[in-house]
C-alpha cells in the first residue's frame, strides 16, 4: 500500500529559500503540488530556483524578505497573498549563526543571531498567523481554514553544543515559541510545530565537514554520518499535510539520533 501527500491548491511561504534547507523545502512542497512563495534577501538566487520549479511544472513566486525588518515582513506577506492567494503553509526557516565561546560573544554577535533566529521568526509567524486567524473567523462553513506553521529550530535547541551557544539559545526560544503559538492558535485550526534538524550538509557548511573539526563532529554522531537536505523531506511533509490536524505543538527531532 502506498501513501502520498497532496498539497494541490495550497500556498506555502518559505523563508530563507535562497539556499540550503529552504531551497530543498521549497522543492519538496512544490513537488507535492503546493504553490510556493520563495522569500529571502538574495533575489537572484530565488529567481533561479523559481525557474527550476516552473520547469518541473510547479507554480512559484519570488518576494524580497528581510526577517529583521518588520516592515519588510508585512510587505512580503501582503505581496505574496496578492500574487498567490492566502497562505496555508509557513515554513519559517531563516537562520544565522556565529562560532565562538560564550565569553567572546559581543552585543553585535548576540543581536545578529537573535534578531534573525528568534525575533525574525516570531514576527514572520505572527504576520502569517494573524491572516490565518482572520480567515478562520470569517470563513464560510465547509471551507478550508486554519493552516500549518513549521518553525525550523535545531537539535542545538534541545542539546546545547560548544562554540554555538547563542545559536542554541535562539533555537531553544523558537521551540518554546512554537509551543506557545500552538496553545494560543490551535483553536483557529492552525497547527504550529517545530522541526529540529541535526547536522545537515549544505552549501553553506559543506567545506567544514572536510576539516579536522568537521570530521571530529561526524565521529561524535551515533552513525558517524551527517544528513542531506532531502533527509528532512518526510518530516516536513508530515507536518505540512492536510491530514496532520492532530499534530500540534510537536517538537520533531530529525537528527539521526544525535540528541539521544
Amino acid at each position: 500500500m502506498s501513501y502520498s501527500i497532496d498539497l494541490s491548491g495550497r500556498v506555502a511561504f518559505v523563508t530563507g529559500a535562497s539556499s540550503g534547507l529552504g531551497a530543498q523545502f521549497a522543492r519538496t512542497l512544490s513537488a507535492a503540488g503546493a504553490g510556493v512563495v520563495l522569500a529571502a534577501r538574495r533575489i537572484e538566487r530565488l529567481k533561479t530556483l523559481r525557474a527550476e520549479l516552473e520547469a518541473d511544472g510547479g507554480d512559484a513566486h519570488v518576494v524580497a524578505l528581510d526577517v529583521t525588518d518588520p516592515d519588510s515582513i508585512k510587505a512580503a506577506v501582503a505581496h505574496a497573498e496578492t500574487e498567490m492567494g492566502t497562505i496555508d503553509i509557513l515554513v519559517n526557516n531563516s537562520g544565522v549563526s556565529t562560532t565562538q565561546k560564550l565569553v567572546d560573544v559581543t552585543p553585535d554577535d548576540f543581536d545578529f543571531v537573535m534578531d534573525t533566529n528568534t525575533r525574525g521568526a516570531f514576527f514572520v509567524a505572527q504576520e502569517v498567523g494573524k491572516r490565518m486567524i482572520a480567515r478562520s473567523r470569517g470563513a464560510a462553513p465547509g471551507t478550508f481554514t486554519g493552516g500549518r506553521i513549521v518553525n525550523v529550530a535545531s537539535m542545538a535547541g534541545l542539546r546545547p553544543l560548544g562554540q554555538i551557544g547563542v545559536y542554541a539559545m535562539s533555537k531553544a526560544a523558537v521551540i518554546h515559541m512554537t509551543r506557545a503559538m500552538a496553545l494560543e492558535w490551535g483553536k483557529f485550526g492552525i497547527n504550529v510545530n517545530a522541526l529540529c534538524p541535526g547536522y545537515i550538509d549544505t552549501e553553506i557548511n559543506h567545506h567544514h565537514w572536510q576539516t579536522e573539526a568537521g570530521q571530529k563532529l561526524i565521529g561524535m554522531t551515533p552513525r558517524k554520518r551527517i544528513g542531506e537536505p532531502k533527509d528532512l523531506d518526510a518530516a516536513l511533509m508530515m507536518l505540512c499535510a492536510n491530514e496532520s490536524r492532530f499534530i500540534n505543538g510537536a517538537v520533531l527531532a530529525a537528527d539521526d539520533g544525535f540528541g539521544i
